[in-house]
């Protein structure tokens, strides 16, 4: 008895794949292909390099810009941590030196003068690192803003350019001539 119920069960399953076994034409949909150069915008690019350094790069396709600003960034923050750190212990340095007290002496030798020319040269170095992260900021939102303006720049093989002389008459004076190179690029 068994056996008629499996058969029965394997009938119907194969009526319920034959049932359902092609798609119909008119609801398979497919989206034709878009050049992403037609629809890209430089604003939208400047927006995303803004809110995230090298998302506009990484929207303008110029994957190979990502990893040199993201080095960048890594090189100067490593610069302003170690300035910073330096700034610190140089300052605590100056701090233990000018405190007036015999029981307290600066790790490093040096005379008060020396302990405060050293703290400010890692200041500077400090300031210099973080105005050099906001300089490299702006570079690279102008970069993709740039960027994303020549992404329809033509760049084809089709390029000439053709010189003639010619010779004009200069409508001030029209008893003078003068002459000229014209120089036409054509693409």
């Amino acid at each position: 008895m068994k056996r008629n119920y499996r058969n029965f069960y394997l009938f119907c399953s194969l009526l319920c794949c034959l049932a359902t076994y092609g798609q119909r034409n008119d609801s398979l949909k497919i989206k034709p292909k878009v050049n992403w150069r037609e629809n890209h915008s430089p604003k939208k690019a400047t927006l995303l390099s803004v809110a995230f350094p090298g998302a506009g790069q990484f929207y303008n396709h110029s994957y190979w810009k990502m990893p040199i600003i993201y080095a960048g960034f890594g090189a100067l923050a490593y610069a302003v941590n170690f300035n910073q750190g330096e700034y610190k212990r140089f300052g605590s340095y100056y701090t233990l030196a000018t405190d007036d007290d015999p029981n307290t002496v600066p790790e490093f030798p040096g005379t008060p003068d020396q302990l405060r020319q050293k703290r400010n040269y890692y200041k500077k170095y400090r300031d210099l690192s973080i105005i050099g992260m906001a300089g490299l900021y702006a570079l690279q939102i102008v970069d993709a803003h740039v960027d994303a303006h020549l992404t329809m720049f033509d760049v084809s093989d089709d390029l000439s350019l053709q010189w003639s002389p010619q010779i004009h008459s200069m409508a001030q004076a029209p008893n003078r001539l003068s002459a000229g190179l014209c120089i036409n690029l054509t693409f």
